[in-house]
């Protein structure tokens, strides 16, 4: 019987669940789940025999060293900012490490001393990043054995509500915190378009959506997620004249999302009027009085000083926007703000109230690539790749599955002895990528290819 794997993980959030059920299926494995609080790791392993919950501050670099070092294998979910830190314990440690979040130069610094210690750190291996890494690479590699060129590039990948859920004004619901969704709307966008470098500045992001056909059934639209532009050289497609990755929504989300920071909302400079000691209520008619510096509190005097903030000009997007501020009450007088210290997080505070997940309620995850492909014979083709899954009703999320389950499956894998390239790595070259993909199938989660 093989010897028993103990693995250590990091953080109990959203995607954990799904990495550690995953990972205790096989009985040669123990979990122990690490929180800065022991009671959140408890609520997940209480759930999961095979697994033990901690209390871990990984700020205490001893604490940290000692627990990485008790284990055979390291998983961080907790911020991306703190991987450095973990990783550089793993090293001291020679024990692996494995992370869903892209490779910062914090920790690309540390492959030297990684690939010395002789130890495996997987990165990039969840949803976006990792399922879409996968799917693109298998195309691109087999275009170019078969002395084909790529010559455009477009993938986008959106989590958003199934369309039974999306039945609200944005069409987006929240699993966790909406501070992360709505800060990425303040990034720049950078990428190749028909041969030239395309940079937009985060204010002007929303207005550079267009729409994404995928399936007739989805009016979807998206937008370019940060710097894409480096991916030629990643994905090794020299030849790609335009070669962008980005986000998508449901239409109609970037007209309304840019209302909302025309209209300032995404300021998060602390402020004392909506800070939690402030004293007496706050109506929310107040909160938007003050944020556009209007006169008036009336609904109809706000609701009029909105509408100048609104881009489009199409009547019925129009409409749809207005009526969306009514619905989210921020012109109301009845309608108390939760006082989170500035505007940003007094709007997230709403739309966590307005819009999670209810019971029952089904997420969604859509990734496709597209390529345009120049064949040895100097023919053209189009050939996509969509990966699309839907969540389990008081189950898994999608969202959750296809980010905790790639983990996962990496993390056996190398235990298993079966992945062995060391370093600070993500899944880039077939002999790392190949084995996770052929795991996939079997828990649901594929890719329908198709060629023009």
């Amino acid at each position: 019987m093989p010897a028993q794997k103990n693995i250590l993980l990091l953080g109990s959030g959203f995607v954990a669940e799904p990495c550690l059920e995953y990972l205790l299926r096989s009985g040669n494995n123990r979990v122990t789940v690490a929180c800065r609080r022991a009671e959140k790791a408890q609520e997940l392993t209480s759930k999961y025999p095979g697994s033990t919950a901690v209390s871990l501050d990984v700020e205490d670099d001893a604490a940290l060293e000692a627990a990485v070092a008790a284990h055979d294998l390291t998983i961080s979910l907790i911020p991306y900012t703190q991987h450095a830190r973990v990783i550089k314990a793993a090293i001291k440690a020679k024990k692996h490490v494995v992370t869903t979040s892209y490779i910062s130069p914090a920790m690309e610094e540390l492959d030297a001393a990684a690939k010395e210690a002789g130890i495996v750190c997987m990165n990039e291996i969840g949803l976006d990043p990792g399922i879409d890494h996968l799917y693109a690479l298998k195309i691109i590699n087999e275009v170019h054995a078969e002395g084909g060129k790529i010559k455009s590039f477009e993938s986008f990948c959106g989590g958003l509500p199934a369309p039974e859920a999306s039945n609200n004004p944005l069409g987006y619901k929240f699993s966790w915190s909406a501070r992360g969704v709505l800060l990425a709307l303040r990034n720049n966008a950078r990428y190749w378009q028909d041969g030239k470098l395309v940079e937009i500045e985060g204010k002007d992001l929303m207005d550079s959506a267009r729409p994404i056909f995928i399936y007739p059934a989805f009016a979807l639209v998206g937008y370019g997620n940060r710097d894409s532009s480096h991916y030629r050289q990643r994905y090794n497609i020299p030849h790609a004249e335009t070669c962008v990755r980005g986000s998508m929504r449901y239409q109609g989300f970037p007209e309304f999302a840019k209302t909302l920071v025309n209209m300032g909302f995404l300021d998060d400079t602390p402020r004392s009027e909506l800070s939690a000691a402030a004293a007496g209520d706050l109506p929310w008619n107040r909160v938007t009085q003050q944020l556009l510096g209007q006169a008036s509190a009336t609904p109809e005097d706000l609701l009029a000083a909105i509408e100048a903030k609104i881009d489009t000009q199409d009547p019925e997007l129009r409409k749809r926007i207005i009526h969306g501020i009514k619905w989210l009450g921020i012109t109301s007088p009845s309608v108390p703000a939760v006082k989170r210290g500035s505007y940003l997080d007094v709007l997230c505070a709403r739309l966590e109230e307005l819009m999670m997940y209810g019971e029952g309620e089904r997420d969604m995850i859509i990734l496709q690539h597209k390529f345009e492909v120049e064949n040895k014979d100097g023919s053209h083709n189009t050939r996509t790749s969509v990966t699309l899954m839907y969540g389990e009703p008081d189950g898994f999320q999608a969202m959750a599955k296809t980010v905790g389950v790639p983990c996962g499956i990496a993390t056996q894998l190398i235990l298993d002895g079966k992945l062995t390239t060391t370093g600070v790595i993500a899944p880039m070259t077939p002999e790392i990528y190949q084995p996770i993909m052929d795991l996939l199938p079997s828990e649901g989660i594929n890719a329908v290819e198709e060629t023009v």
